[in-house]
């Protein structure tokens, strides 16, 4: 491996972190409305007495773990998790055959969910790094910075130890 390259591969870990403020001001819209129908300020409702704190905390919960998606690629693994550490993936940067920077439709949303390009994990934008795997199946990683992201992965499956 030449000089130049093993300086770049101890560059890495590549760490980002992606706050999804689309994520965070849905999340507390939806929280407010909660919170002005609890206190009856949009007219009477003949939901049960549970139901409303039970959406709001659903929402709270949501946003706080769909608040930030975090990416780390080391010189053998890609790793990612939402919020607080869960949901997490993690892939072997020996199992990845081909990485590239693809644009998401709008319509692909943010989270995690399966589209017919495989697996989607995105907090906010319509960049993504695709990511092919040796057994055939692709998952595309969300990112505001897609092409230090594919660097990085590049780097690590290039000078991986």
């Amino acid at each position: 491996m030449s000089p130049a390259r093993q300086a770049a591969v101890r560059s890495l870990p590549y760490r980002h972190t992606q706050l999804g403020i689309l994520t965070i001001a849905a999340s507390l819209a939806g929280v407010g409305v909660v919170a002005a129908a609890q206190a009856g300020l949009l007219g009477e409702t003949d939901a049960p007495a549970w139901l409303l704190p039970v959406v709001g905390l659903v929402l709270v919960a949501s946003g706080l773990t769909f608040a930030t998606l975090t990416v780390r690629v080391t010189g053998r693994e890609l790793s990612l998790w939402f919020g607080p550490g869960f949901p997490r993936k993690s892939l072997a940067l020996r199992d990845i055959r081909d990485v590239r920077i693809v644009r998401n439709p709008w319509y692909y949303g943010w989270g995690i969910h399966l589209t017919p390009r495989g697996w989607l994990y995105n907090v906010s934008g319509t960049w993504a790094v695709e990511i092919d795997l040796e057994r055939g199946r692709s998952l595309r990683v969300g990112s505001d910075e897609p092409a230090r992201l594919l660097e990085a992965i590049e780097l690590g499956r290039g000078g991986g130890a």
